[in-house]
């Protein structure tokens, strides 16, 4: 039988493949052959036993096997034959053939990768944030440190005894809706911190300004989206009574918290231009993935393709894949088996499959490949934020798949310098505390 390719759709084929029952049958038989030479069965020495009985046994497993060699390898003939680029696995499906035909078949239905139309780059629309690194930068980020470094102790009467924002306070609560105490919104000798945010505003406003032993009553309205659905857009009745306030103490910026942050010396200055060196790399890190994103955004609108679900499938699978992890790290039960809907991932699959096709049609054409000196500038500058830089090169390259994801990585820098050096690009200041706030 002649392996004619059908085209069902655009990208979907199927192909015909018919094997002769003769020589299936033939490489079962010589098979079970070899299964028969040490096959034991009582009564029997070992290798001497019938063959109808290791037939009984085998025959079915071995020629779902031989089927699945025999017709895997067909299909990889004919895909070479014919310069088939299949996309994904292909689907096999047991068919019918004439009558008198001996000859078992399948019927391979596949997907083939697209022909990927790249538009006008130099038509292409690009901004690319910029951010200054300064004083202020730095004093922000010191202030940001000292806060990690909060000491909390009971407050005395030279600063007053009532609560005020920062302080730590340890509380009673209890909550009524109708009258009802209800279920989790009652607590003893809770702990937060005024300012922060963990509590619904009018929580923390009745806070402030009580002394120790002091009380208050208050409407809560709970919002629509609240977690607690049970209660969400409810209004309850809470009384809050405090029971110890501690005022935050923070340290000095001196040569002792130098020392702290790394700086063996307690040199002030050099503190200083430790955390710009360090603002600095991080504020080209979230530059170049928001401009990242912005060339990967304009590269799919110039781009015209159609994208195989065979792809999109398998990435939708690996992003649930991804998600049980990230749930596992975090320490829910059962993560392993937690019910993840596929669907939810389907825009960004595609998205990510589209920028994979339209990456290699930009990388092969215009000879973008990450070369090894580029690979090792990047590991060595990933490496100057840690302690000891040189171990961390040595562990990327110890290992041959983080170092496949570095390539990967200047591979799209790569895309990204030739975008950006040939589109209308924009530049925009943008505040360091503002840069890459969805990075």
């Amino acid at each position: 039988m002649a392996n004619v390719v059908e085209t069902l759709g655009k990208l979907e084929r199927r192909v015909t493949i018919a094997l002769p029952r003769e020589a299936v049958q033939k490489e079962v038989d010589s098979r079970l052959r070899q299964i028969a030479k040490t096959f034991r069965m009582p009564g029997f020495r070992p290798g001497k036993a019938p063959m109808k009985v290791v037939a009984s046994q085998y025959e079915g497993q071995l020629q779902a096997e031989v089927l699945s060699d025999k017709v895997g390898k067909q299909f990889f003939e004919i895909s070479r034959a014919e310069n088939l680029k299949v996309a994904g696995q292909p689907r096999f499906e047991p068919k019918q053939l004439g009558e008198g035909d001996d000859a078992i078949a399948f019927d391979a239905t596949f997907e083939v990768y697209p022909e990927v139309k790249i538009g006008d780059v130099a038509e292409a629309q690009i901004k690319r944030t910029v951010t200054t690194i300064g004083d202020d930068e730095v004093d922000r980020t010191l202030d940001i440190l000292r806060k990690q470094r909060v000491e909390f102790a009971a407050r005395g009467d030279a600063n007053g005894k009532d609560a005020q924002e920062g302080d730590r306070v340890t509380v009673d609560f209890v909550g009524k809706i109708d009258g009802e105490v209800f279920e989790g919104g009652s607590a003893e000798d809770f702990v937060y911190t005024l300012g922060e945010g963990r509590m619904l505003p009018e929580f923390e406003k009745a806070t402030i300004g009580l002394e120790v032993g002091g009380s208050r009553e208050f409407d809560l309205v709970f919002p629509e989206d609240y977690h607690g659905k049970d209660v969400a857009g409810k209004t309850a009745q809470f009384t809050v009574t405090v029971k110890q306030i501690e005022a935050p103490t923070y340290p000095e910026i001196d040569a002792e918290f130098a020392k702290t942050l790394g700086v063996e010396d307690g040199d002030l200055t050099k503190m200083r231009g430790e955390i710009r060196e360090n603002l600095d790399r991080e504020a080209k890190r979230r530059a170049q993935a928001e401009l990242k994103n912005s060339v990967m955004d304009a590269l799919l609108s110039i781009s015209d393709l159609d994208v195989p679900k065979a792809l999109v499938e398998q990435d939708q699978q690996r992003l649930v894949e991804l998600a049980r992890q990230d749930l596992e790290q975090r320490g829910v039960p059962n993560a392993k088996d937690a019910p993840i809907p596929v669907e939810m991932f389907h825009d960004q699959a595609e998205r990510r499959v589209k920028l994979g096709l339209i990456l290699a049609e930009l990388v092969e054409k215009n000879g973008l490949k990450a070369k090894p000196d580029q690979i090792r500038a990047e590991v060595e500058e990933f490496a100057k934020s840690y302690e000891d830089p040189k171990e961390v090169v040595r562990w990327y390259y110890s290992n041959q798949q983080r170092l496949s994801e570095m390539e990967a990585y200047v591979v799209e820098n790569n895309v990204v310098e030739f975008v950006t050096s040939r589109a209308k690009v924009t530049d925009e200041e943008v505040p360091f505390e503002k840069l890459g706030a969805s990075a």
